[in-house]
């Protein structure tokens, strides 16, 4: 039953979509070539595509064709070729598409087992917060505590009588907790749970926060501060001890806060986790955590802003940001929700009770609240890649909206939040860069904010209209120096990683697709953007591991007519007549003929250029070749695929880059076999390391409760990295269980890398816990870094050539961009492999060389 709902909506859906389509466009182009005229031209270049034997050749719906871009000579189905570039032989079985012989599986599982056993990294645990003293050191360091107020002038203390400044001592005060709005920004939470504010004349107290009760506190000097109203004034002790506003401030609105206790806690999520984060012993050594390199964090704001219920944060807390949705929103987002769940009159209902979400499936709700990407990074993350997301045709097909549906005004306005998030998290421990949600530009950030026990946080893309490159019909609404302007500008944002595509084709690269109920939608959505569906055809030579999504209406599909035939019935007559025929694709398995455009390769070389990571993920397997074989011509190690839209095919070769990769997380059952795969593929030239794409809050389904882990369950609490004691997970008044729940939020995170270990043993979670490493230093060769000479003896150096380049005094970074990346980086030393054995470089601990050895 949960199927056929799924699939009755979809198509229902789809073609209401497909209707509109044509009604468009047969209202817009009366005076040119009509939409089935133009289809028909898409479907002979397809099969021209088709009949074509060279790869290289690509025809266009206008009846030109085009070659592969910037690739050299390479014939992906000649198996010298082949194996010359990721392949060792040829195969026959089901896994043609992995060129890895069993020879080379046993040496590289083996190179990395070999890793992990390797001498421990140092690391040692850090304060979370620093010291709040009785009366605040400065303006922030009055965060999440409990204050009473005295007025500088009077000696007096303010009461929750009126409230005045009457109060004789702290103990007459009123206690007020101070909640971080922003940074130097409160609410004043008092123990009844109102809040202090004003009526323009003098103070009083409100019932909701919100901007009416929002303080700006200011320090005037030692012990003294002053709070602002807005459309009020400064707080003031006033005749008689009233309490009321002034719009110019005198010694009168000095105020001193003293910590006290006695008050109410303002409503929040715990973390459940208990004890203080590890970190490096020092600035620059090797990295320990976990790293997901592909989640949505602000997801809330994409497809129109108002199909997302819930936030990852409010500047008036959980009770905001978590509340659910409401009214037409409501609606409109439970519709969505049950198609992608199943779940019919789902609990809208978020804090206290948390009802129905946030769940595995729940793919509509906020899944990454603050206090539970918290409860992750206490856990042992450390490295993150926030993926900026839109899809243009789907926001402007939801009806409701309130932000802009381009791309990329959606991917600004999601930067700015990340921006946001990251000083609102500052404020909630005590100032600029005291949060643990640091954005990182460069590799060297990253590996500081890592080792000061915090999580670095890489900002990408992941779009189906990167730059506004669009394709309508086969011609491109962009060019390379606009594609230069918006890559410098993207940059200058912050963003690091990025992929080409995302659902639909665009003027730089093929689309993988969708499959199933989803495709139908999607590729409806395809149409409308370049007025082509996906250009599928059947593989050549047709690999049950290579290929793009298989398309569900392929030949044949029992009762393909009857399905639609019987929906047709239902529709009105003059929407019936307006629909195009639904693509009829030759048999499995199916390849987009699209592949990578001379913009595409553009695009590529110019964030190589930036020392950008390039992610081939959601392209077709023809892009993504062409993709990799430019990588290979230019010499690029940086690449990095975050969540398993790429094909076997793919890894190896990515791997043999010195790329990086994280798989889908999904269930732990699942991931356990995908790592135990992955390390056939490990290159022994690279650092290992593993982790994990969650891709939550992207409409990706998180990992459900593990089949039988009654048998063998997780059991709390247990321990993390550094030693953490992890608790189960209270939300409100909801208990959370891996075990039962699966990850329901990102703070589950932590208890399913505890699953994993319940699985597989340690071995994986000490392979997890070298992730940020390895992606780390995929980072740095993208800046140019030579790789490590133990494991790439071509890049040896002499011991001379090492002590006549590197001095006293130069800076950690200046000698790896000088020497290359070390065997081993721990604490004050790092080692290398010369050409006459090793040497080993010793800093000071702010990372200034001290002496070299060896």
């Amino acid at each position: 039953m949960r199927g056929n709902f799924r699939l009755a909506l979809v198509v229902c859906v789809s073609i209401a979509v497909l209707a509109a389509t044509l009604v468009y466009n047969r209202a817009g182009n009366d005076s040119g070539p009509s939409q089935a005229d133009e289809l028909k031209k898409s479907y002979a270049a397809t099969t021209a595509n088709t009949a074509a034997k060279k790869s290289d050749t690509v025809m266009n719906a206008d009846g030109t064709h085009s070659h592969d871009p910037g690739a050299p000579p390479h014939d992906d189905n000649d198996p010298k070729t082949k194996n010359s570039v990721s392949r060792s032989a040829p195969t026959t079985d089901a896994d043609t598409a992995d060129p890895t012989t069993p020879l080379q599986a046993a040496r590289h599982a083996g190179s990395a087992a070999q890793q992990r056993n390797e001498k421990a990294v140092p690391l040692r645990n850090v304060a979370i917060n620093p010291p709040q003293p009785t009366i605040p050191s400065n303006r922030y360091n009055l965060f999440n505590a409990c204050y009473g107020l005295k007025s500088a002038s009077s000696g007096r203390w303010l009461t929750g009588f009126g409230p005045t400044f009457t109060g004789a001592d702290v103990n007459a005060a009123a206690p007020f907790y101070f909640k971080p709005t922003a940074l130097g920004r409160y609410l004043l939470y008092t123990k009844s749970g109102t809040y202090l504010g004003g009526n323009k004349s003098r103070a009083t107290f409100g019932t909701k926060p919100g901007p009416a009760v929002d303080w700006t506190v200011t320090q005037v000097g030692a012990q003294r501060f002053r709070l602002f109203l807005a459309d009020n004034g400064y707080l003031s002790a006033g005749p008689n001890g009233r309490a009321v506003f002034l719009t110019s401030p005198n010694a009168s609105s000095d105020l001193t806060p003293y910590k006290r206790g006695g008050c109410t806690a303002f409503p929040e999520i715990s973390t459940n986790v208990v004890g203080n984060p590890a970190a490096g012993v020092t600035s620059f050594q090797e990295t320990r955590g976990t790293v997901d390199a592909h989640t949505h964090g602000m997801a809330f704001e994409f497809l129109g802003g108002e199909l997302h219920c819930g936030r990852p944060w409010s500047p008036w807390g959980v009770t905001v940001a978590l509340k659910g949705c409401e009214n037409v929103n409501s609606v409109g987002s439970g519709v969505v929700e049950s198609f992608l769940s199943g779940e019919v009159n789902a609990d809208p209902v978020g804090w206290p009770t948390f009802k129905s979400w946030p769940a595995p499936d729940a793919l509509a709700h906020e899944g990454t609240y603050y206090k539970w990407m918290e409860r992750s990074w206490l856990a042992g993350q450390r490295l993150l890649v926030n993926l900026l997301v839109e899809n243009n045709q789907l926001c402007m097909l939801y009806p409701i909206k309130r932000n802009s549906c381009d791309d990329m005004a959606s991917l600004r306005l999601q930067a700015k939040d990340m921006r946001l998030m990251e000083a609102y998290i500052d404020a909630q421990h005590g100032g600029p860069g005291k949060g643990w949600y640091r954005i990182v530009t460069t590799p060297v950030q990253a590996r500081q904010v890592m080792n000061q026990g915090k999580l670095a946080v890489v900002m990408g893309i992941e779009t189906s209209v990167l730059f506004g490159c669009h394709t309508r019909l086969g011609r491109a609404t962009c060019t390379e120096a606009s594609i230069d302007k918006q890559l410098t500008a993207v940059r200058k944002m912050g963003v690091t990683q990025m992929e080409l595509v995302n659902k639909f084709d665009n003027a730089l690269a093929g689309v993988a697709g969708d499959s199933g109920t989803t495709g139908y939608l999607v590729n409806a959505a395809n149409i409308l953007e370049t007025g082509s569906p996906w250009r599928m055809t059947t593989c050549a030579p047709n690999d049950p591991e290579v290929h793009d999504n298989d398309q569900s209406n392929s030949i044949p599909i029992p009762a393909q007519d009857g399905l639609f035939g019987a929906i047709l019935k239902v529709l009105p007559k003059k929407i019936a007549d307006t629909l195009p025929a639904v693509p009829i694709y030759p048999a499995k398995h199916h390849c987009n003929t699209l592949g990578l455009s001379g913009l595409g390769a553009y695009t590529i070389k110019s964030m190589a250029k930036r020392h950008m990571l390039f992610d081939p993920d959601h392209m077709s397997v023809k892009a993504r070749k062409q993709s990799l074989n430019l990588i290979d011509k230019i010499n690029y190690p940086g690449v990095v695929s975050s969540h398993s839209w790429s094909t076997p095919d793919a890894y190896p070769r990515i791997y043999q880059e010195k790329g990086f990769i994280t798989p889908y997380a999904g269930d732990s059952t699942g991931f356990v076999a995908k790592w135990k795969r992955h390390l056939t593929w490990a290159n022994p030239r690279t650092y290992w390391g593993f982790g994990f794409g969650a891709d939550i809050n992207g409409l990706g389904a998180q990992g459900d409760p593990r089949p039988g882990a009654s048998k063998n369950p997780v059991k709390y609490p247990f321990t993390a990295l550094g030693g953490v004691k992890v608790y189960q997970q209270v939300s409100g008044q909801r208990v959370y269980d891996i075990n039962k729940d699966g990850v329901a939020h990102y703070g589950l995170y932590a208890d399913w890398i505890e699953d994993l270990r319940k699985i597989a043993g340690p071995n994986i979670v000490k392979d997890m816990y070298r992730g940020p490493e390895a992606y780390l230093q995929t980072w740095e060769r993208a800046y140019g870094v030579k790789p490590d000479a133990c494991t790439n003896p071509s890049v040896k150096r002499s011991k001379r050539w090492i002590k006549s380049h590197v001095r006293r005094g130069a800076g950690w970074w200046k000698v790896v961009s000088t020497v290359g990346q070390p065997h081993r980086r721990l604490a004050q030393k790092f080692t290398y492999c010369t050409t006459k054995g090793a040497l080993t470089i010793t800093f000071t601990k702010s990372g200034r060389v001290s002496a070299i050895k060896g």
